[in-house]
């Protein structure tokens, strides 16, 4: 009769400078008394262990790795929040194209992080990933630097800038091949830089030590208060400067940015936490090799005795769930006792693997709910923006807001909610639940999900005002004038906006680094990255399938470049539509959900 393997292995995490060949096999690591005062799976930069109570890791080099993604994030923003200006403008893009030309490379911005935890994780370690990918990001800045400076590279300027479009000399293929070719290699530099920082900062802090626990979960909060203060920097700053002086200093502060924070995180190398990589098997062939095995046996029967044997005595964070995906225990049947089935079926996986699958695969419910959310998040850079310039941005006689920079609300809501949250409602709401951070991971990203419903409900109904006025003002047919309403009557859905990623962004970050297995901490936060790339993907389909749909017989899409003819209202009344039935399905699978550890 087949049997349940009991054997134990697992997979390696990402590893540091020199840790990678290290292993505790020193007389010193012998010792009980001596392991106990160590901090488990981490090493120094010379590899050695550290002590408990060492100044290297903590709070000191956290600050420095959050001080580290401000820049980046300065750097970022400095592309991404007005990029549907340049490629309406000095491009000569459509509105639709430009959109679906933001949507995609956002996609793979935020889908190749997978393919760069992939290689912290299994290969080159966090650190190095870290280090080799700014590299790349900076040579891609630099390079979408000389596509606005250097005369062969930069487009053509257009001799009346009231001219439509059309009436203006388009870039050449080439200049339209170089500019997309260094945007794409911005995207190939942040695949490995945007997993690994965030997860490596994580590794500052002990998981296993209660005060360094509640410092990691206060830690994913300054994380996105950094975020935010960086791309606020940039909405100020470099908007305008790009607006109104040069898209070569615009996209060229940016390549200056990135380039002090590798040069910071370099001078914090000696104060690092380094996380060791075992010699073990490589955790995501590990996790493919259950479902592999389970499916090779599906028809096999496993001995029950046996499979309640193995799990008696198992930690109890490893058991959770045990009744769920059955299918994948399978994978446990042991068929070493039987050559041919051995060879037919291959070998059997542990207990330990099984349960790693079991915890991954439980996150892709969440995962799927979540993606419309991301389809609505994609909005605030492009279609936002495009509003914004339409309308009436002056401030006082001689000053203009940029429209892309009304993107700060987005981020000084984040700011001030998050300080609010860690201090005020975190201890108020830990009174009442008993939890340590006041309510589960879940139910905040479920708070973000509901307020990003609304901000879709609050868009359309000021873009629809937006409209009304267009028509009673005679401008319906005028799409270069301005609209005489205020831009500030957007604030309120750039506001929602915030407070819906101070909820939702933040939870999912800490969901997906907390809920993966230990090994694969990098690609649970691809993972969660993943989840606005596809999103943008989806948000660039939805687009052009509307585009179609609604163009046809020479009638106006909802998307038109004469935004006072277009109806971005009914996009949002149909995002807000999806929004809600998200929800619905995101509140039936969370409440089924599982943690892997109390939360």
């Amino acid at each position: 009769m087949a049997t349940v393997s009991s054997s134990g292995s697992g997979g390696g995490g990402g590893g540091g400078v020199d840790a990678s060949d290290h292993r505790y096999d020193e007389p010193l690591l012998n010792s009980t008394s001596t392991t106990s005062k160590l901090v488990e799976g981490v090493v120094d930069y010379r590899g050695e262990p550290i002590m408990k109570g060492s100044k290297l890791g903590g709070w000191r080099s956290a600050s420095l790795l959050i001080g580290v993604e401000i820049c980046e994030m300065f750097a970022y923003y400095g592309v991404a929040s007005n990029l549907i200006t340049y490629l309406t403008g000095p491009l000569r893009q459509s509105t639709t194209t430009a959109a679906e030309n933001i949507n995609a490379w956002h996609g793979v911005v935020m889908m190749l992080p997978l393919l760069g935890a992939f290689v912290a994780d299994s290969f080159l370690g966090r650190f190095r990933t870290i280090l080799f990918s700014s590299l790349l990001y900076v040579l891609g800045l630099g390079l979408l630097t000389l596509s606005t400076v250097l005369p062969s590279l930069k487009p053509p300027v257009c001799p009346n800038n009231t001219a439509e479009n059309n009436t203006c000399p388009s870039p050449s293929t080439f200049q339209l091949l170089f500019f997309f070719s260094s945007l794409y290699l911005v995207a190939f530099g942040r695949a490995g830089y945007k997993p690994c920082t965030e997860a490596f900062g994580a590794n500052q802090f002990d998981g296993k030590n209660p005060e360094e626990c509640k410092s990691l979960s206060s830690f994913f909060n300054w994380w996105a208060l950094g975020l935010c203060l960086g791309s606020s920097i940039s909405h100020l700053l470099l908007n305008y400067i790009q607006d109104n002086l040069s898209w070569g200093l615009g996209f060229g502060i940016p390549c200056i940015s990135m380039a002090a924070a590798l040069l910071v995180f370099l001078l914090g190398t000696k104060t690092y936490r380094y996380s060791v990589k075992e010699d073990k098997e490589n955790p995501l062939l590990s996790i493919a090799q259950v479902f592999f095995v389970a499916a090779k046996n599906w028809r096999m029967k496993s001995s029950l005795a046996s499979t309640h044997e193995v799990e008696i005595g198992m930690p109890h964070h490893i058991r959770v769930g045990a009744h769920q995906f059955k299918f994948l225990d399978k994978a446990l049947i042991d068929m070493s006792n039987d050559p041919v089935g051995s060879r037919k079926h291959g070998r059997s996986c542990s207990i330990s693997q099984v349960e790693d699958a079991k915890a991954v695969l439980r996150l892709v419910p969440i995962w799927f709910t979540c993606l419309i959310y991301a389809v609505v998040f994609a909005q605030s850079s492009t279609f936002f923006t495009k509003q914004g310039n339409t309308m009436d941005r002056s401030i006082g006689p001689n000053f203009q807001i940029p429209a892309a920079s009304l993107q700060i609300f987005i981020s000084l809501s984040i700011v001030l909610f998050i300080i609010i949250y860690d201090r005020l409602f975190v201890p108020f709401a830990r009174a009442f639940t008993g939890k340590p951070n006041g309510i589960t991971m879940l139910q905040r990203i479920g708070a973000g999900m509901f307020l990003s419903t609304i901000s879709m409900v609050v868009a359309a109904v000021i873009e629809k005002r937006r409209l009304q006025i267009a028509l009673d003002s005679g401008l319906i047919d005028t799409p270069k004038r301005t609209v005489p309403m205020s831009v500030w009557w957007l604030v309120p859905q750039y506001v929602l906006f915030g407070l819906a990623d101070a909820f939702t962004m933040v939870g999912l970050q800490e969901f997906f680094y907390d809920q993966v297995p230990d090994e694969l901490r990098s690609v649970g936060i691809s993972l969660f990255s993943s989840i606005f790339g596809i999103g943008s993907f989806l948000s660039g389909f939805l687009i052009s399938v509307i585009e179609n749909l609604t163009s046809a017989n020479d009638l106006y899409s909802w998307f038109s470049d004469n935004l006072n003819r277009a109806h971005l209202d009914y996009f949002y009344w149909l995002l807000a539509a999806l929004s809600a039935v998200e929800f619905a399905a995101y509140l039936y699978f969370s409440k089924s959900y599982l943690y892997k550890r109390g939360a």
